[in-house]
């Protein structure tokens, strides 16, 4: 394993940058390799999280190349390795672990000047730097909201990174966690009976960072107690930053006490990037990785993989460390060869007109019908279907559903989708139609 770990490390900082390879590689050890799995140990979850996310692609190729076969990857973290060591009779030790507020926990490539600004988040972007500029005087709190990949964990890691290196709030009062760690958070305080420790301990921040507010949908302790934490950042004028991947009134299960408080501030949403600023983003994290990057296959890439920001970067990782274990150049050929498998050809684009003919010849009823306002079971249904694909299947706006349906307004538009979503949880018969109706749309 130590020869195996050596080669990895060796073929790794001929494609990684020296700064990410002493950051990333260096701390990261190969333990073992039985029965097609290798299991490597990282320092921390986060580590783990951002390892996964950019250099696993490129670890089960090499790790294929040297043997033979497919390797599944299992990560340990150093202080879980720790914790099963601990006496699990001191119950307060889970609860007395830092939060994540010191600095090495925010990633250092996540910065501002690394973050590519197109006209798909260049507001979103625009809001954060002011925040980061101003904590606490403008745009508090601000709710920045967008698809999954599309930058959001990036602008909070920003943030943090703008505060720490402009010193003018100390690392131990930005705190930066996800809803998922702050509900576990939570958890333990409950059971260890903490909760003053744990309410202090977020009530005393300047900045409060946090990831996936969606998280907390349906969990009523989590929300109140984040409830009472906003309030109290709020009414002392501290920052409160939040991401999610839905509008807060979009957002099933949530309280409408904190929608509202979220509409004090500043709503700023992050759209799939366009082509222009794809290639963009793909020329900076080929600069970043020190990748000779030919723009055609800039373009290719761009063109044919989906508005995931992560996946994007993912394959030119991939596209790179093919290169440099085969010792070739990149181009348009190769890049073809490598992602073939990977890349989908371009689907038809889905419009709201496709989707209304689909319906409406499903159900025998006419295009009319499910734009007019007739309340009839027969044509309800169906219409709040159409609605809920709309929605699914296309990146129309709210308002542009609800045009297309006769004028109907925001709420009809949301209440139609929600009903939808729930039928499909509880009735199996719903979720079955909804897909077959989603299969023969896609395949138009």
């Amino acid at each position: 394993m130590d020869e195996i770990c050596t080669q990895i490390k060796s073929k790794l900082s001929l494609i990684v940058n020296e700064d990410n390879f002493k950051t990333w590689i260096e701390p990261i050890k190969f333990l073992e390799y039985r029965d097609c799995k290798c299991f490597v140990l990282v320092p921390n979850a986060f580590f783990r999280d951002w390892i996964i996310e950019n250099f696993e692609p490129l670890f089960r190729a090499l790790l294929k190349d040297l043997t033979g076969t497919e390797v599944k990857i299992e990560y340990l973290v150093k202080k879980e390795e720790k914790a099963k060591k601990q006496d699990l009779t001191k119950k307060d030790s889970t609860v007395k672990r830092p939060i994540s507020v010191h600095s090495d926990l925010f990633n250092p490539k996540y910065t501002f000047e690394s973050f590519v600004v197109g006209s798909s988040n260049q507001f979103a972007n625009a809001a954060c730097l002011a925040v980061a500029n101003n904590p606490g005087k403008v745009y508090n709190p601000l709710f920045v909201y967008g698809g999954v990949g599309l930058g959001k964990t990036h602008l909070l890691n920003g943030i943090g990174n703008f505060l720490l290196k402009n010193g003018s709030i100390r690392p131990t009062r930005i705190c930066f966690i996800t809803a998922e760690e702050f509900t576990n958070e939570l958890i333990n305080s409950l059971r260890y009976e903490k909760m003053d420790d744990f309410r202090n301990r977020f009530r005393k921040m300047d900045v409060l960072l946090i990831d996936d507010i969606q998280f907390i949908a349906g969990k009523e302790r989590t929300q109140a107690e984040f409830f009472h934490t906003f309030n109290a950042l709020y009414d002392n004028a501290k920052q409160i930053v939040v991401t999610s991947d839905k509008f807060p009134r979009d957002i099933i299960n949530f309280e409408e006490r904190l929608r509202s408080r979220f509409e004090w501030g500043l709503i700023a949403d992050i759209q799939p990037p366009d082509l222009e600023t794809k290639v963009a983003i793909l020329n900076k994290k080929a600069e970043l990785e020190n990748i000779h990057l030919p723009q055609d296959v800039a373009f290719y890439l761009a063109t044919n993989i989906e508005d995931n920001v992560r996946v994007l970067e993912g394959s030119l990782i991939r596209l790179s460390a093919f290169a440099s274990l085969h010792n070739v150049p990149i181009g348009i050929d190769l890049a073809k060869e490598v992602m073939g498998h990977i890349i989908k050809e371009k689907r038809k684009e889905i419009t709201l007109d496709m989707i209304l003919k689909e319906v409406a010849n499903h159900f025998s009823l006419k295009i009319t019908d499910l734009k007019a306002n007739r309340r009839v079971k027969s044509i309800i249904v169906p219409r709040q279907i159409a609605m809920y694909l709309c929605r699914k299947l296309t990146s129309s706006s709210l308002v542009s559903i609800g045009e297309k349906f006769g004028g109907k307004d925001h709420a009809t538009i949301i209440h139609s989708i929600r009903k939808i979503e729930d039928e499909i949880k509880v009735k199996k018969e719903v979720g079955e139609l909804v897909e077959k109706l989603e299969d023969k749309i896609k395949s138009t």
